[in-house]
């Protein structure tokens, strides 16, 4: 027979038991969580990490399976036009895996939070991103319990994280449900940060283009005025934007005459224009007038019948794009002194005379180029004196505001144009002064409103050089 036990002994072993167990648990929570550090971290590398959304989405419901001891996850995501769609999905068990994905697939390929049509008639349509829950746990049966939480990018639910479970004895509690939360927060950044990125390359895609058509542009203004016997020209033109929808131009009006770069007494066409808007299609209209203008000159009509011609070719792409171009052509004549212009709803250049200090508008009825296919143009001629001065200009300068609101307006610019004529010897330091004005006005550091060009012609009594042109867009000259 075994020896009694002695009483002390048996009180020690009574009370290890317990503390036993109690080293057991906090060793079994310790690992648990030093498991869903590890998880966690190892999701926070992989968003650091990962430049492909994809890798990291596959890793979503395989995370939030874990971290919550679920059998498996399931990422299902909507896109812009309310379709929802199974993204993802882990299950240990891999046969289990394709009967639930097939499930799935089958129900949410008919929901939908937005009315939408397809061939089989209307979807199920969703008063509410959690009411899709309702169907997973309808398509999975009753056998797996389904457990989900919202993804939340830009505060708003671009998809939703589930985890399920076929054991009778799991659990839904606080913290499984913070720990899905985590995970779906996780991923709503990774998704965020995915369409920062896809923006991003968009703009700089776009930004390049923009820089590209601006060179294109600057390029397609004159680099340089021509030289015309007993005439100075200066002209600039100041963007808005990247792409402007000022145009002027200057144009040999018989180009087989032009053949003698030494010959000065060629007459030249001086043409500037304005197409309604900003930016790249106001850019590309103006492109457009280019090309076809200086097609139109080759043909030596007259003034007006320049005018109707182009706006008979133009008519119809301007009707489609519902943008119209006003235009001011005009050719001068350095042997007789004489300009032939005519307008099309153009502001009417301004002429400083010389003889009487007074100034006058050169001005002809026309309609826009683009409103009517069978518009008809007058035609007027004016005798030009030496020192008599004529400025073009578009409406990005009567237009132009400053910090209290107002508006330059033709009185001032008449005043500065009179100024300048009177005390000022070349067009480009007339050029120069009206720009400064304008720039005074506007403030410093203050951005335009409207592109700015000006085109300035004085008449003089001997021959003039070649004068530079400045095309400035964003300060940078040519």
């Amino acid at each position: 027979l075994p020896l009694p036990s002695h009483p002390s002994e048996d009180s020690a072993t009574s009370e290890a038991t317990p503390v036993l167990a109690l080293k057991e648990l906090v060793a079994k929570l310790y690992r648990e969580q030093n498991k869903i550090q590890n998880l966690l971290s190892s999701l926070g590398f992989a968003l650091r990490s990962f430049n492909n959304l994809n890798l990291f989405l596959e890793l979503t419901p395989l995370m939030a399976a874990r971290v919550t001891d679920a059998e498996g996850g399931a990422l299902i995501l909507f896109n812009a036009q309310g379709q929802i769609r199974l993204e993802h999905l882990h299950c240990h068990n891999s046969q289990k895996a394709e009967q639930i994905s097939e499930k799935l697939q089958k129900i949410t390929v008919n929901l939908t939070l937005l009315p939408s049509n397809h061939e089989g008639g209307v979807k199920i349509l969703l008063p509410c991103p959690a009411a899709v829950d309702e169907h997973i746990r309808k398509a999975l049966g009753t056998d797996i319990q389904v457990f989900g939480t919202p993804i939340l990018v830009k505060n708003a639910e671009g998809g939703r994280l589930y985890v399920f479970s076929s054991h009778e004895e799991y659990r839904w509690n606080s913290t499984r449900k913070k720990l899905l939360q985590l995970v779906a927060d996780q991923t709503a950044v990774a998704i965020a940060n995915h369409e920062l990125t896809v923006q991003l390359r968009a703009k700089e895609r776009q930004d390049r283009e923009l820089e590209i058509a601006s060179e294109i542009q600057l390029r397609l203004f004159p680099r340089q005025c021509p030289q015309i016997k007993g005439a100075q020209l200066a002209a600039k033109c100041k963007t808005a934007s990247r792409v402007g929808g000022d145009y002027y131009d200057f144009i040999p009006v018989n180009y087989d005459q032009l053949k003698d770069a030494q010959d000065t007494s060629v007459p030249w066409s001086i043409v500037i224009g304005d197409v309604m808007g900003k930016g790249v299609p106001a850019g590309l209209i103006m492109t457009m007038t280019r090309g076809m203008l200086r097609a139109e000159v080759l043909n030596r009509h007259s003034p007006a019948q320049i005018m109707e011609h182009l706006n008979r070719v133009m008519y119809a792409d301007l009707e489609n794009s519902r943008r119209f171009v006003t235009l001011f052509y005009s050719e001068y004549d350095p042997q007789t002194q004489i300009l032939s212009y005519t307008n099309a709803a153009h502001h009417p250049p301004l002429l400083w005379q010389a003889a009487t200090g007074l100034i006058s508008s050169l001005d002809t009825k026309g309609m826009l180029i683009g409103l009517l296919p069978d518009s008809e143009y007058e035609e007027a001629q004016l005798q030009l004196a030496p020192d008599d001065t004529i400025m073009y200009y578009t409406d990005g300068f009567t237009d132009a505001v400053n910090n209290n609101g107002e508006r330059f307006d033709e009185e001032n610019l008449h005043q500065a144009f009179d100024w300048a004529c009177r005390n000022l010897a070349t067009s480009q330091e007339i050029l120069d002064y009206l720009f400064q004005k304008i720039d005074n006005f506007i403030g410093y550091g203050n951005k335009i409103i409207d592109d700015m060009t000006l085109v300035i012609m004085r008449v003089e009594s001997t021959e003039s050089g070649n004068c530079i042109l400045e095309t400035n867009n964003h300060g940078i000259n040519s």
